[in-house]
């Protein structure tokens, strides 16, 4: 592709904080100064108090399935989501109660939240997609009158507001990506953000692969042993030392999506004044962190032919979620509720290239080819 969908981000210390890493093996023991350097700068960020990493945002979502959720417990979350929302439930034997999305955001869609909550539900799911916040205070109202855990899968969404609060400190629990086409990374990596204290030690326990290891090292306890169910979910130093320098440079990056994305509304808005595609819609109380960005257009096979055209013009274009609740697995746990807002959007929606190095004149070429498929002059 002559424009790739996709390049990560790198600030341009990353090789040297490695590399001083590298020079003093003694600090490459699990949990050493670089993960304490990524805590202390993702708790100033995030103005949270309790923050665990973890090798991937997966492992954070096991994590979190585990102090929310056992089996025959049901959790709601959107079908428009990516596998690991929900499977990492399923796996503990937990059922998902899919619910629909909104039009506008393409979240979960909160007005459809409590006619399917039950005596049984023990969480909901709320996925920030493309990092454009969910209605958190309605979900939390919902949750809180009925003892339910909110989960926030903030995976998109770092940088990203709701009413002035971070994304990711507003649930009870919330889970964050650093995979390498996430805006910040480290080739691969996770965080875990705890908002109730008393889930913590439980969080701390899985993460140590079943044992009250962290407490022992704080001297807590004389001896550590096996406590309860967990898995190794400590990452590496070397990747600790590698997001370090992402994330301090998380409202620069934040700055040049925000860019680069305000310019593909502006050139491409007078195909959606014509009723050709619909731009991302942002409602007023939320800060996105310019994650992705999409269009819909008016049907599937519209989609698929300009996703072609822009690949046949080296154009990294690309699809997102096939809905949960239509996958193989997804289908035999769903009970059959049609989901329309879902089943007729996720086959319109186009992603186009976005990350910091993306040009101006890259996003201007981009534009072009989509009004030349359409027919019309930029």
């Amino acid at each position: 592709m002559s424009i790739p969908f996709h390049v990560p981000t790198i600030t341009g210390s990353e090789s040297e904080r490695v590399a001083a890493a590298c020079r003093d093996p003694s600090v490459l023991q699990s949990d050493g100064p670089f993960s304490e350097l990524c805590a202390d700068l993702l708790r100033a960020y995030l103005e949270a108090e309790n923050v665990l990493f973890t090798p991937s945002c997966t492992a954070a979502l096991e994590i979190a399935a585990m102090l929310t959720v056992g089996p025959g417990d049901e959790v709601i979350v959107p079908s428009f989501t990516f596998v690991t929302s929900v499977s990492c439930f399923t796996n503990l034997g937990a059922k998902p109660v899919f619910c629909d999305i909104r039009e506008d955001t393409l979240n979960i869609d909160e007005s459809k939240i409590s006619d399917l909550v039950t005596s049984r539900t023990k969480a909901i799911v709320a996925v920030h997609y493309g990092g454009i916040s969910c209605e958190m205070d309605e979900i939390k109202r919902i949750a809180k009158d009925r003892d339910i855990a909110v989960v926030e899968d903030a995976a998109q969404a770092l940088s990203g507001s709701y009413k002035n609060r971070a994304l990711g400190s507003i649930g009870d629990v919330a889970c964050f990506s650093f995979h390498s086409t996430k805006n910040y990374h480290c080739g691969e990596g996770g965080a875990l953000v705890i908002d109730k204290p008393e889930l913590l030690a439980r969080a701390e326990i899985h993460r140590e692969k079943g044992t009250n290891r962290r407490a022992f090292i704080r001297g807590q306890i004389d001896k550590y042993t096996w406590v309860d169910r967990g898995s190794s979910y400590v990452p590496s130093e070397l990747n600790m030392a590698f997001l370090s320098c992402q994330l301090e440079h998380i409202e620069s990056v934040k700055r040049k999506r925000k860019s680069l994305f305000d310019r593909y509304v502006n050139k491409l808005q007078t195909l959606e004044d014509a009723g050709s595609i619909r731009l991302p819609i942002i409602p007023q109380d939320c800060r996105p962190s310019y994650h992705l960005f999409y269009m819909l257009l008016q049907d599937s096979a519209s989609r698929d032919k300009l996703l072609e055209h822009l690949q046949n013009k080296g154009i990294g274009a690309t699809f997102h979620y096939v809905p949960l609740h239509t996958s193989p697995v997804g289908s035999k746990l769903h009970d059959g509720r049609p989901l329309h807002v879902t089943e007729r959007i996720h086959n319109r929606l186009l992603r186009l290239p976005l990350y910091p190095n993306l040009r101006n004149e890259d996003i201007d070429l981009i534009c072009r080819e989509v009004y030349d498929f359409f027919g019309q002059v930029p």
